[in-house]
Formats: structure tokens, C-alpha cells, sequence
């Protein structure tokens, strides 16, 4: 072949690559399933919360108690910390589905059940995991979790529920991977009476607003207020957006100095059984509803102006202010020619 003719192949190969890129990047990604939700015998419930609001706590106790009420419940943790069944397990990490997962294939050997899901007092359990700091996508290590989990057979295990721990970044894809494909029947926000984790909560709603506009089915079954210390912000968000409050878990120092040292307060016949007894059935028998999410100015306006600062007048900027002077003389990008 001559080195003409070896040229010519060589683009023309480069020219079918290039063609093949623009018509994927062309594609339009699946949409949302719009047919009803097939009926399921399983609740699968996404939980959504501002980071540190105590979703890991609701959700231990809550999956305790139901399993104590005969309940099947698998709980599967979809931080990249890891930390949901922490409490659930006395303390103790348990394996994560993609660590284990990376080191059975350097090993050429396949991830079992066995790996990666442990139990304790009739709850199910595992850890998705994630990418180690400043090294990967928290939310592609989501994706490739639920991958994994569909590998092992995820939609023919029997439970009556599966609870999924999510951060509350639903601004990341993996973290909304439930709401916008419909991997859920319906959400739990938990937040408190603080502005933070509303914003979070109501970030939440927008989600699944957004994709309820697209056809899905995902819906929000109420809120969780954590750390409830009665002054009514968090009840007075879950009426303007229209949802139910599923519990009020009080800010109680005996619930905080158990749960620092991994205790389950959600136990039949204990003080707090009561409040994770109702949150049990109110979960159940929750229906997903469609939220109708608060703008920042109506957010704002759930708190006392001197919480959120809405008497600051906001004063433009000057060039004087920028740069110390009133004025800056810039150079021309204009071309003079000389005249001949």
C-alpha cells in the first residue's frame, strides 16, 4: 500500500470515528418510564437529607423496628462515607459492594451475597460505598453500585421494604438516580428546624417535581424532623409544600448520648418506642404526593428576619471599589496605520 493510499485510510478511519462521537452525542438520553408503576409487592424508599441531619440514626431504628414488627427490610446505604449501617452493627463497618467488588475481580473471582450483605436481628444490610477522596464521582460510584446489585439479583430478592440512604446533593445525577428513574415508589426527607437542611429538603421536592413533569411515578411521602425542638419551622415547610410529617424525633439528650454510642433506641417496649412505632406505619402507609417546592424567598420567609438577614439592603459594587480608583484608562486593541 502505497503511502498515499495509507493517508487516505487513516482519515478516512479518523473521519468515522468523528462521525460515530457526533451521532451518540446526538442521542437523546431514555426518557422516564411514563407508563403506570407496576405493581410491586416491595416498598423500595429513597431517604434524603442534609448531610449530618441524622438519616442514618432514622433510618436504623426505623429499619429496626420494622423488622421486630415482621416486617423484611434490607437497608442499603448509598453515602460514599459508609456509615449508614454503622449504627445498625454496633459500631462495626461492614465490606462495601464496590470495594469488595474491585478486590474479587483483581482476584478473578465473583461477588457473592455473602460478601456484601450482613444481617442483625432480622435486618438486611450493605454498604454501596464510593470512590476514596478527591479520586472518583460519589455519584458514579452510585451508578455502579446499583449495576452491581442488579448483578446479584436485586429485583427478585423478596423484601417488603428496601429503605435507600441518599445524600440529599440531588444536584449530583448518581444521588437522584431513584427519583429520575423511577427505581422508587416514593421519598422521605429528613430535616430539622434549621434553614440548611430544609434547603436540602426542599432541593429534594424540586427533584421530584422536576421528573413528575417528565412522567415519572416518584413521589414524596412526607417529612422526618430530627433534633424536633419545637419551634416550628420544619412543620410550618411540610405544609407549604404540601406534605405529611411522617414523625418529630425530639432533640433529647438520652436519644443523643445513645446513638453516639451506637445504640438502637427504636426498640419494642422502650422509651422511645412510640416515636419510631409511628413513623414505621406512617411510612407504610404513606402515599407518594406530588410537592409543590418553595422558592428562596418563600423558604426565607419560614424564619424570623433576624435569623436570615432579609433587612440588608444589597449595595452594588463600584469600579472605585474594585480596584481603588474611580476610573481605569484600558489600551485600545485598535490598529492605526501610519498614512502613507
Amino acid at each position: 500500500m502505497t503511502e498515499l493510499s495509507t493517508q487516505t485510510a487513516s482519515k478516512a478511519k479518523q473521519q468515522e470515528i468523528v462521525d460515530r462521537l457526533r451521532r451518540e452525542a446526538a442521542m437523546e438520553p431514555d426518557p422516564v418510564p411514563t407508563a403506570s408503576p407496576a405493581a410491586k409487592t416491595t416498598q423500595i424508599i429513597a431517604i434524603y437529607g442534609k448531610g449530618g441531619i441524622g438519616k442514618s440514626f432514622t433510618l436504623a431504628n426505623l429499619s429496626y423496628m420494622m423488622a421486630q414488627q415482621g416486617k423484611k427490610v434490607l437497608l442499603i446505604g448509598c453515602d460514599p462515607k459508609s456509615d449508614t449501617t454503622s449504627l445498625l452493627f454496633g459500631g462495626r463497618a461492614c465490606p462495601t459492594i464496590l470495594e469488595t467488588s474491585a478486590k474479587k475481580k483483581l482476584a478473578g473471582e465473583q461477588v457473592a451475597i455473602g460478601d456484601v450483605c450482613f444481617k442483625r436481628d432480622g435486618v438486611f444490610a450493605m454498604e454501596l460505598g464510593g470512590p476514596e477522596v478527591g479520586r472518583g464521582c460519589g455519584g458514579r460510584g452510585i451508578i455502579h453500585g446499583f449495576e452491581l446489585l442488579e448483578k446479584l439479583g436485586f429485583h427478585d430478592w423478596g423484601f417488603d421494604y428496601v429503605l435507600l440512604d441518599f445524600l440529599g446533593d440531588v444536584v449530583c445525577g448518581g444521588f437522584g438516580l431513584p427519583i429520575a428513574r423511577d427505581m422508587c415508589q416514593k421519598v422521605i426527607v429528613v430535616g430539622s428546624n434549621d434553614l440548611q437542611s430544609l434547603y436540602v429538603a426542599n432541593n429534594v421536592c424540586s427533584a421530584v417535581e422536576y421528573f413528575r413533569k417528565l412522567g415519572g411515578n416518584v413521589g414524596v411521602a412526607g417529612l422526618v424532623i430530627n433534633k424536633d425542638d419545637h419551634t416550628g419551622e420544619a412543620q410550618a415547610f411540610a405544609k407549604e409544600v404540601g406534605i405529611p410529617i411522617l414523625a418529630a424525633i425530639p432533640a433529647n439528650e438520652d436519644i443523643r448520648r445513645k446513638s453516639a454510642n451506637y445504640e438502637i433506641v427504636g426498640r419494642p417496649g422502650g422509651e422511645w418506642a412510640s416515636v419510631f412505632e409511628e413513623l414505621a406505619q406512617n411510612v407504610a402507609d404513606a402515599p407518594p404526593l406530588r410537592p409543590k417546592p418553595l422558592t428562596t424567598d418563600g423558604l426565607l420567609g419560614l424564619f424570623k428576619g433576624e435569623q436570615v438577614g432579609r433587612n440588608v439592603t444589597l449595595l452594588p459594587a463600584t469600579v472605585e471599589d474594585m480596584c481603588g480608583k474611580s476610573e481605569i484608562t484600558k489600551k485600545s486593541l485598535e490598529v492605526i496605520y501610519d498614512a502613507v
